[in-house]
């Protein structure tokens, strides 16, 4: 006798992307537009989100710049969390963390508010240093309010 099991699945909610990129204003450019396209395929609000990658990229086109290397983007969906993160080959330079950004003194100011974005809108965010010479900038969004 042939008996079937039946096998209860409940999706997977994990998902995840990564693409290396040039540091230009062209790759920071692409990370944002890539970011807005995976997260609308999974389903997810991008937002929040795309402003977070834009800062992030261009900070790594520009502080993180190192003729011939890229940087990369990963995006991962765990649970309820969507994490971000940036890695650019400028371990040397790295950025204040949580809670030591400063506004720019100069209101007029053209630049200087990129991580005071990406400190307002996520949930958390940190640099992690290494493997050298690299360092990853992170910010985590939970998808659920």
């Amino acid at each position: 006798m042939n008996q079937e099991t039946l096998r209860t699945q409940h999706p997977s909610t994990e998902q995840a992307f990564t693409v290396l990129l040039s540091p230009t204003r062209r790759g920071a450019r692409l990370a944002r537009l890539l970011t807005v396209a995976h997260l609308g395929a999974w389903g997810l609000p991008s937002e929040s989100a795309a402003h977070i990658v834009a800062e992030l990229a261009a900070n790594a086109s520009v502080h993180g710049r190192v003729q011939g290397r890229d940087f990369q983007l990963s995006l991962a969906v765990s649970g309820q969390r969507l994490r971000i993160e940036v890695t650019d080959t400028r371990g040397d330079s790295v950025p204040p963390g949580p809670g030591a950004v400063k506004a720019p003194e100069d209101d007029h100011a053209e630049n200087g508010r990129g991580l005071l974005i990406v400190e307002a809108l996520a949930d958390h965010w940190g640099v992690v240093p290494g493997p050298v010479p690299r360092k990853t900038v992170w910010a985590e969004i939970d998808l659920v309010r």
